[in-house]
């Protein structure tokens, strides 16, 4: 049976003295340890099996964005990210807008209850997309309007995005920077830089 499509093999095949390294081809997004096998074979010889586990990455939960902007007649805004989390609980901060939370919010496009266990649990295997849906009132002063929604894991890490209601002329904002035996283990990889962006218009980056 050949090992799995997450591992990279270099060199596959060999002759004589040689190496074999072992790598993972992408980082493993979910929060279990993945295994697969290796078995090394030649002509008139008892094949050898050693297991590869990667392990599995931290429970996190990341919001798309950090923030998100909303037009002064508000509207429908709709806040998305991604997680390997088993349950997610979605609670407002600080709310000068008057926003009410859905009762269900959509992680890996099943519709989900909030603070419920996600079903098949997803976040075992791999990250999971999640979606929430807020309505926003229209916003009938002469000043921006601040919400803020946070999102916290069945591990208790706890990530904010800041909605504002835009009033008056259109704005651009960018805050500073803050920023056993026989088994081969591999780390995941890679970490997220975000960059929060506070705008009621279209904007690009080039």
């Amino acid at each position: 049976m050949a090992y799995a499509n997450w591992l990279y093999v270099d060199p596959p095949a060999g002759n004589g003295d040689d190496s074999v390294e072992v790598s993972s081809t992408a980082e493993h997004t979910g929060r279990e340890v993945r295994t697969t096998n290796l078995t090394f074979k030649a002509a008139n010889c008892a094949d050898i099996v050693r297991t590869v586990k990667q392990a599995g990455k931290p429970e996190y939960t990341e919001w798309d964005n950090t923030t998100a902007a909303v037009a002064k007649s508000g509207g429908t805004v709709t806040l998305t990210g991604v997680s390997n989390s088993s349950a997610l609980t979605f609670a407002l901060g600080t709310d000068n807008i008057g926003l009410t939370l859905p009762e269900n919010y959509t992680a890996n496009s099943e519709t989900t209850a909030n603070g419920a266990a996600i079903s098949g649990d997803p976040g075992a295997d791999a990250e999971y997309a999640f979606s929430v849906q807020l309505s926003v009132p229209a916003n009938a002063t002469i000043d921006d309007l601040t919400a803020q929604v946070t999102v916290t894991d069945a591990a208790g890490n706890m990530q904010m995005i800041t909605i504002t209601l835009a009033a008056g002329d259109p704005y651009l904002e960018l805050p500073e920077y803050e920023s056993e035996d026989d088994v081969i283990n591999l780390d995941y990889t890679g970490a997220v830089v975000s960059i929060a962006v506070k705008s009621n218009t279209e904007w690009t980056v080039e």
